[in-house]
């Protein structure tokens, strides 16, 4: 990847070793008939802060398709469901790697509620847990192939000193 495909880091989001937190707002589009959040959805909002996540780590998914032939695919999903959101509560959704390997990266990540229906000032309920593995893949053949090593590079630094990232071999 080139150093034009790479992105600073986004000031708005709150970027540590233990977690990406990236918030939003549960919207009528969100909720299902009964008004809470359709189960499915908590992995849209997963995706959504996991791209948020590799934009802040300077990772642009469109020019690493571009210029590198590379993307980014789910693999496989393990969801624990917790507790209801519902119409206008305010979550955040936080990302930490787990583990990451020559052409895969594992995460570990979290749905919380912090605003109960729309007020503040309540405690933080976890509302969705889950595993997520994403596996690098060519953009044209779809057959699995290594992180770049510029990218593998960028995760690594910035996911912090975790004990089970794996480095790379030279």
């Amino acid at each position: 990847m080139t150093e034009s495909a790479s992105v600073s880091a986004s000031t708005s989001v709150s970027a540590s070793v233990s977690a990406f937190r990236w918030p939003l707002r549960v919207y009528y589009e969100d909720t299902d008939a009964g008004g809470i959040v359709f189960y499915a959805n908590y992995l849209k909002f997963f995706e959504r802060a996991r791209t948020e996540w590799l934009r802040a780590a300077g990772i642009a998914q469109q020019m690493l398709a571009e210029q590198e032939r590379r993307i980014f695919v789910v693999k496989s999903t393990a969801i624990d469901y917790h507790a209801p959101a519902k119409l206008d509560d305010a979550l955040e959704v936080t990302v930490q790697v787990r583990k990451l390997g020559r052409a895969s990266v594992e995460f570990m990540q979290e749905a919380w509620c912090h605003g109960n229906h729309g007020s503040h000032g309540s405690a933080p309920r976890l509302l969705c847990s889950g595993g997520i593995r994403v596996g690098c893949v060519d953009a044209h053949s779809l057959r699995p192939a290594p992180i770049p090593d510029t990218v593998h590079q960028r995760i690594t630094a910035f996911a912090g000193d975790i004990p089970s990232l794996s480095t790379r071999p030279s």
